[in-house]
Protein backbone atom coordinates (compact mmCIF):
# COMPACT_ATOMS: atom_id res chain seq x y z
CA UNK A 1 0.00 0.00 0.00
CA UNK A 2 1.38 3.39 -0.70
CA UNK A 3 1.29 6.45 1.65
CA UNK A 4 -1.11 8.43 1.11
CA UNK A 5 -0.68 12.08 -0.85
CA UNK A 6 -0.66 14.94 1.89
CA UNK A 7 -1.00 18.48 1.68
CA UNK A 8 2.37 19.30 2.74
CA UNK A 9 3.86 17.14 0.43
CA UNK A 10 5.91 19.04 -1.40
CA UNK A 11 7.47 18.06 -5.23
CA UNK A 12 9.06 19.26 -7.47
CA UNK A 13 7.53 18.70 -11.33
CA UNK A 14 9.75 21.70 -13.54
CA UNK A 15 12.22 19.23 -14.93
CA UNK A 16 10.15 16.14 -16.14
CA UNK A 17 9.83 15.74 -19.68
CA UNK A 18 5.90 14.88 -19.83
CA UNK A 19 4.26 13.71 -23.59
CA UNK A 20 0.81 14.31 -23.50
CA UNK A 21 -1.15 12.32 -26.22
CA UNK A 22 -4.59 13.03 -27.00
CA UNK A 23 -7.36 13.47 -30.35
CA UNK A 24 -9.37 15.50 -28.20
CA UNK A 25 -8.58 19.00 -27.83
CA UNK A 26 -10.88 19.98 -25.09
CA UNK A 27 -9.70 16.51 -23.14
CA UNK A 28 -5.87 17.34 -23.80
CA UNK A 29 -6.43 21.39 -22.73
CA UNK A 30 -7.62 19.93 -19.55
CA UNK A 31 -5.28 17.35 -18.51
CA UNK A 32 -2.37 20.18 -19.65
CA UNK A 33 -3.81 22.65 -17.38
CA UNK A 34 -3.98 20.06 -14.71
CA UNK A 35 -0.24 19.45 -14.99
CA UNK A 36 0.73 22.86 -15.59
CA UNK A 37 -1.04 23.62 -12.10
CA UNK A 38 1.25 21.01 -10.76
CA UNK A 39 4.30 22.63 -12.43
CA UNK A 40 4.77 20.53 -15.01
CA UNK A 41 7.14 23.02 -16.89
CA UNK A 42 8.51 20.38 -19.91
CA UNK A 43 4.50 19.82 -21.07
CA UNK A 44 4.46 17.87 -25.36
CA UNK A 45 1.19 18.03 -26.91
CA UNK A 46 0.16 15.31 -29.43
CA UNK A 47 -2.93 14.76 -30.76
CA UNK A 48 -2.23 11.82 -32.19
CA UNK A 49 -1.15 8.52 -31.22
CA UNK A 50 1.04 9.02 -35.45
CA UNK A 51 2.14 12.51 -34.15
CA UNK A 52 3.54 10.84 -30.51
CA UNK A 53 5.61 7.96 -32.33
CA UNK A 54 6.82 10.45 -34.00
CA UNK A 55 8.13 12.46 -31.13
CA UNK A 56 9.30 9.59 -29.12
CA UNK A 57 11.71 8.57 -31.75
CA UNK A 58 12.89 11.61 -31.86
CA UNK A 59 13.02 12.88 -28.11
CA UNK A 60 13.74 11.25 -24.31
CA UNK A 61 10.59 11.86 -21.72
CA UNK A 62 9.88 10.91 -18.36
CA UNK A 63 6.60 10.14 -18.63
CA UNK A 64 3.37 9.72 -20.92
CA UNK A 65 -0.11 9.72 -20.39
CA UNK A 66 -2.41 9.19 -23.11
CA UNK A 67 -5.83 8.64 -24.11
CA UNK A 68 -7.23 5.27 -25.06
CA UNK A 69 -9.63 5.87 -27.25
CA UNK A 70 -8.28 7.72 -30.52
CA UNK A 71 -8.76 7.80 -34.00
CA UNK A 72 -6.67 5.34 -35.74
CA UNK A 73 -3.98 3.91 -33.60
CA UNK A 74 -5.02 3.94 -30.06
CA UNK A 75 -3.25 3.88 -26.87
CA UNK A 76 -2.97 0.47 -26.07
CA UNK A 77 -1.65 0.10 -29.43
CA UNK A 78 0.67 3.16 -28.95
CA UNK A 79 1.68 1.55 -25.38
CA UNK A 80 2.54 -1.74 -27.21
CA UNK A 81 4.56 -0.07 -29.98
CA UNK A 82 6.79 1.87 -27.15
CA UNK A 83 7.63 -0.91 -25.34
CA UNK A 84 8.09 -3.31 -28.27
CA UNK A 85 9.84 -0.72 -30.48
CA UNK A 86 13.85 -0.69 -30.99
CA UNK A 87 13.48 3.07 -28.95
CA UNK A 88 16.04 1.63 -26.24
CA UNK A 89 15.33 5.56 -25.04
CA UNK A 90 11.85 5.19 -23.90
CA UNK A 91 11.31 1.79 -24.25
CA UNK A 92 11.03 2.31 -19.97
CA UNK A 93 9.02 5.58 -19.16
CA UNK A 94 6.27 5.25 -17.21
CA UNK A 95 2.81 5.04 -19.07
CA UNK A 96 -0.17 6.36 -17.22
CA UNK A 97 -3.06 5.89 -19.31
CA UNK A 98 -6.28 7.85 -19.09
CA UNK A 99 -9.87 6.07 -20.31
CA UNK A 100 -13.78 7.07 -19.70
CA UNK A 101 -14.60 3.88 -20.07
CA UNK A 102 -13.17 1.47 -17.18
CA UNK A 103 -13.97 -1.86 -17.16
CA UNK A 104 -11.87 -4.94 -16.09
CA UNK A 105 -11.40 -6.19 -19.16
CA UNK A 106 -10.14 -2.33 -20.25
CA UNK A 107 -7.98 -2.39 -17.70
CA UNK A 108 -6.19 -5.57 -18.13
CA UNK A 109 -5.86 -4.80 -22.06
CA UNK A 110 -3.84 -1.51 -20.43
CA UNK A 111 -1.99 -3.23 -18.50
CA UNK A 112 -1.65 -6.31 -20.77
CA UNK A 113 -0.04 -3.54 -23.29
CA UNK A 114 2.35 -2.30 -20.92
CA UNK A 115 0.88 0.73 -19.03
CA UNK A 116 1.74 1.41 -15.29
CA UNK A 117 -1.15 2.77 -14.75
CA UNK A 118 -5.04 3.36 -15.40
CA UNK A 119 -7.02 6.76 -14.85
CA UNK A 120 -10.61 6.40 -15.36
CA UNK A 121 -12.30 9.90 -16.46
CA UNK A 122 -13.45 12.14 -14.83
CA UNK A 123 -10.37 12.67 -13.68
CA UNK A 124 -9.24 14.86 -10.47
CA UNK A 125 -5.99 16.43 -9.98
CA UNK A 126 -5.32 14.68 -7.21
CA UNK A 127 -5.62 11.17 -8.66
CA UNK A 128 -3.57 12.35 -11.45
CA UNK A 129 -1.38 13.61 -9.30
CA UNK A 130 -0.68 10.73 -6.96
CA UNK A 131 -0.46 8.56 -10.17
CA UNK A 132 2.85 10.47 -11.29
CA UNK A 133 4.06 10.09 -8.06
CA UNK A 134 3.47 6.40 -7.70
CA UNK A 135 4.98 6.04 -10.96
CA UNK A 136 7.63 7.87 -10.07
CA UNK A 137 8.59 6.00 -6.98
CA UNK A 138 7.29 2.69 -8.25
CA UNK A 139 9.74 -0.23 -8.02
CA UNK A 140 7.92 -3.18 -10.35
CA UNK A 141 10.84 -4.55 -12.04
CA UNK A 142 10.84 -4.95 -15.92
CA UNK A 143 9.59 -7.96 -17.46
CA UNK A 144 10.65 -9.12 -20.78
CA UNK A 145 8.97 -12.17 -22.75
CA UNK A 146 7.64 -13.06 -25.86
CA UNK A 147 4.48 -12.13 -25.24
CA UNK A 148 4.95 -9.33 -22.80
CA UNK A 149 7.13 -6.27 -21.90
CA UNK A 150 6.39 -3.74 -19.48
CA UNK A 151 6.38 -3.59 -15.45
CA UNK A 152 5.48 -6.63 -13.49
CA UNK A 153 2.03 -6.84 -13.81
CA UNK A 154 1.85 -7.93 -10.04
CA UNK A 155 1.96 -5.22 -7.22
CA UNK A 156 2.32 -7.97 -4.38
CA UNK A 157 4.48 -10.99 -5.15
CA UNK A 158 4.52 -11.92 -1.66
CA UNK A 159 3.63 -15.23 -0.88
CA UNK A 160 0.60 -16.48 1.39
CA UNK A 161 0.01 -13.77 4.17
CA UNK A 162 2.96 -14.25 7.39
CA UNK A 163 1.89 -17.47 9.73
CA UNK A 164 -0.36 -19.04 6.73
CA UNK A 165 0.41 -22.58 5.31
CA UNK A 166 0.91 -21.74 1.16
CA UNK A 167 -1.79 -23.18 -0.87
CA UNK A 168 0.50 -23.80 -3.40
CA UNK A 169 3.65 -25.88 -3.46
CA UNK A 170 5.64 -23.26 -5.04
CA UNK A 171 4.53 -20.71 -2.74
CA UNK A 172 7.51 -18.74 -1.65
CA UNK A 173 7.83 -19.56 2.39
CA UNK A 174 8.35 -15.76 2.98
CA UNK A 175 7.45 -13.03 1.30
CA UNK A 176 10.09 -11.85 -1.61
CA UNK A 177 11.76 -8.89 -1.46
CA UNK A 178 14.31 -7.10 -3.95
CA UNK A 179 17.83 -8.26 -4.34
CA UNK A 180 19.81 -6.80 -1.01
CA UNK A 181 16.35 -5.99 1.10
CA UNK A 182 16.08 -7.58 4.35
CA UNK A 183 13.59 -9.74 5.46
CA UNK A 184 12.09 -9.67 8.60
CA UNK A 185 13.78 -11.81 11.18
CA UNK A 186 17.33 -10.27 9.42
CA UNK A 187 17.31 -13.57 7.04
CA UNK A 188 19.26 -12.61 3.33
CA UNK A 189 16.64 -13.19 0.74
CA UNK A 190 19.02 -14.72 -1.67
CA UNK A 191 19.57 -17.16 0.68
CA UNK A 192 16.09 -17.99 0.89
CA UNK A 193 15.07 -21.29 -1.36
CA UNK A 194 11.60 -21.00 -2.79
Amino acid sequence: MREPLHASTRINLEKVELLLVDDSVPSLNLLAQVLVGFGVTNLTRADSAKAAQTLLRERTFDLVISATNMAGVDGYELVKWLRRGALEANRYLAVILVSGHTPPSHVFKARDAGANFTIAKPITPKIVLERILWAAKEDRQFIECATYLGPDRRFKNDGPPPGAKGRRREDPPQALRPPGAQAQGGADPEKVKP
